[in-house]
């Protein structure tokens, strides 16, 4: 039983790099609004334009790209509804949007929201059991009716088992007919190299806890010349789609974390790889019956993710196993009001309901260290086989 906390769930949220602590911090203390025109408000303005240079400098954007928001789930939502809006204002036969069946629920939910509340016609396109979309099916729904797809939403890579979408594929394929494409990269951001020009994508969310940035603030990155309506109203700020106060010293650290994990991304990558790598052959050396879920370890997976499925085993089960011994992850399943549910994510690479809750994953970030790996190791074999006597019990 280790005396520390052993922390693999860096996908979740990571620890902040120093760099951001100290450029938050550095602003706590400040006063200004960076909407008022008197110094310090001018002072508060000058950090958020500084900021957003950085950010789009790092990222293959131009500045006037870069919306603040406050992380994640807020910029999905704005890309989303926001997009689906404008673009079927100017043309109401645009009422489809297309999307992968593994999306997180900060994008299946919108959508789904949309679809019931909103007359929007949501396809959940199917995956392969490695959960890589099936390009073919993309090229089919939009091929059926151009001219009714308002959006294509396609993440840059998968929370769960990390597998790498054919980005270039589909927006090739949306190009022909001029159809945007908004790619959640909340888990590709720092971990994998990603160029929002080069990309070619319309829209693109990041956040900065999974970065080592600080919590509540986050960015969507959208062309200036695609139309996106606003989500709230208000004061006009954010290029009047997204109004509200922007909080400066977050924005701060998030520019100086972005900045820090994209020029570290290559060399933390490789030292991921090989972490996790050694996660994964030690542990099925353990437990011979566990298996990865997800692409192959190489350039279609992120590098600091372990998704292994234990057969005859709950994951909760291995989980709260784990935790009593201070190694900490996260399961494949979400759970909804306190009941626990299959992943849908592994549900739609083929997984039936008892594969879909035998997994846990295992995410490494930049404080994962060797012996955290040794840790794990040294855990899972008696910790499965107490969590295989109690699910026969």
């Amino acid at each position: 039983m280790t005396d520390r906390i052993v922390y693999l769930d860096h996908a979740a949220t990571t620890p902040m790099l120093p760099v951001a602590v100290e450029a938050m911090t550095r602003h706590l203390s400040g006063v200004g609004n960076a909407s008022s025109l008197h110094a310090s408000g001018r002072a508060a303005r000058r950090v958020v334009e500084e900021s957003r240079e950085t950010i789009a400098g790092v990222i293959g954007a131009r500045p006037g790209d870069v919306v603040f928001t406050s992380g994640g789930t807020e910029s999905d939502n704005l890309a989303l509804k926001g997009i689906f809006w404008a673009r079927r204002e100017q043309d109401p036969r645009r009422t489809r949007i297309l999307a992968t069946a593994i999306e997180h629920h900060a994008v299946l939910d919108p959508l789904l929201w949309l679809g019931r509340y909103d007359n929007a016609e949501v396809e959940l396109l199917p995956v392969s059991a490695e959960g890589v979309l099936d390009v073919e099916s993309l090229r089919d729904s939009i091929a059926r009716d151009p001219s009714s797809v308002a959006l294509v939403s396609v993440m840059w890579a998968n929370n769960e088992v990390g597998s790498l979408q054919p980005l270039d594929e589909v927006v090739a394929l949306a190009a022909e007919h001029e159809i945007p494409v908004h790619t959640d990269a909340v888990q590709a951001l720092g971990q994998v190299p990603v160029d929002f020009a080069a990309s070619g994508v319309d829209a693109l969310t990041f956040t900065g806890h999974k970065v080592g940035g600080p919590y509540g603030v986050g960015a969507l990155v959208v062309r200036r010349d695609l139309p996106v309506s606003a989500l709230v109203h208000g004061g006009g700020q954010e290029r009047d789609i997204r109004s509200g106060t922007l909080d400066i010293p977050a924005i701060a650290g998030l520019a100086a974390a972005v900045e820090a994990s994209v020029k570290a991304q290559h060399e933390h990558a490789a030292r991921l790889t090989d972490l996790r790598d050694d996660l994964v052959r030690r542990v099925i050396e353990v437990v011979p019956d566990a298996h990865l879920h997800g692409a192959p370890s190489g350039p279609r997976r992120l590098p600091g993710n372990a998704h292994i499925g234990f057969p005859g085993c709950e994951g909760d089960s291995i989980l709260m196993l784990l935790d009593a011994r201070g190694i900490e992850c996260s399961t494949g399943s979400a759970c909804s009001a306190g009941v626990p549910q299959p992943s849908h994510v592994l549900l739609a690479m083929g997984c039936d309901n008892d594969q879909a809750r035998h997994s846990l994953r295992f995410t490494l970030g930049h404080t994962t260290t060797p012996a955290d790996v040794d840790a794990l190791v040294e855990a899972i074999g008696p910790v499965v086989e107490r969590a295989r006597a109690a699910k026969g019990l």
